[in-house]
């Protein structure tokens, strides 16, 4: 019977591929059906999980993917990819020397080879679409394959590139989160951070991925707080809420006369039920 396996490859690509009679599990590096020939990749999930990764990321339009694993890699196959991906620094070095003689406006992020060497991947960021046919020609009389000209956004260049957030752990877009999602200014607000753009940004220079991990709760939490600008009356007449603390469970009232007290959420509901009518 056939299996689903989720394989990765350099950096953050992964791709998804059917195996019939192989003893693999997680960490298994393999051989799989490429592009015109074979690729090296380690399998990062098997099953019902790497099916379910498949679905959330778009890929899967059969029951099965097409591609195959084809076998487990043997120990020298393993020194072979180390090798390339020495060689790969090479490569990205003599790119940005070509694209420099171009004159293009783009930046080299990072170059790949396909384990066979029937395929090279650049990848390269620009603000713009760039003309680089002539730039193309030149690597493939360089190095003497099939070229891909692969363009990413910053994001995709930081999962790609990896490095250490704010927070000081490895990016999650480069070790472990199966996509990038897009993240609105609005998440930042919904959770009173500050807005200052240098406080709320990742290494790529966009909003952190991380402000969505706890929006759903935040959103789910504020519900039970009455909103800012609102007029109750409690106990004390009529007062304005002017703010509320979520994590503390505190809200910051201002009477009338312009005295501000802050009083916790469970008082507060007590307070203004126990209002004389």
């Amino acid at each position: 019977m056939a299996g689903f396996a989720e394989v990765r490859f350099k950096g953050t690509r992964r791709g998804y591929f059917s195996y019939e009679a192989l003893d693999i599990a997680p960490g298994t590096q393999v051989i799989v059906e490429a592009d015109r020939g074979e690729d090296l990749g380690e399998i990062t999930a098997l099953g019902s999980i790497a099916e379910r990764k498949c679905s959330s990321s778009g890929g899967c339009a059969t029951p099965l993917p097409e591609m195959r694993v084809l076998r487990v890699a043997h120990d020298s196959e393993s020194d072979q990819l180390a090798e390339l991906r020495d060689d790969e620094i090479c490569v990205r070095t003599e790119t940005c020397e070509l694209v420099e003689r171009h004159e293009l406006n783009m930046k080299v992020t990072e170059a790949e080879w396909q384990f066979d060497k029937n395929k090279l991947i650049i990848y390269f960021t620009a603000e713009r679409r760039v003309d680089f046919r002539e730039l193309v020609r030149d690597l493939a009389r360089t190095f003497r394959t099939r070229i891909e000209l692969r363009q990413i956004g910053v994001r995709d260049e930081a999962a790609l590139l990896g490095g250490v957030g704010r927070c000081g752990r490895e990016l999650c877009c480069s070790t472990w989160l199966p996509a990038l999602k897009t993240v609105s200014l609005q998440l930042a607000k919904d959770q009173s951070l500050s807005l200052n753009p240098a406080q709320i940004s990742g290494c790529c220079g966009r909003l952190m991925c991380c402000l969505t991990y706890e929006h759903n709760t935040y959103v789910e939490a504020r519900r039970r707080f009455p909103r800012e600008g609102k007029i109750l009356r409690t106990s004390l007449g009529e007062e304005k809420v002017v703010g509320v603390d979520i994590l503390r469970e505190t809200v910051t009232l201002r009477s009338a006369e312009g005295e501000y007290r802050t009083a916790s959420l469970e008082d507060l509901k007590r307070e203004v039920s126990a209002k004389p009518d």
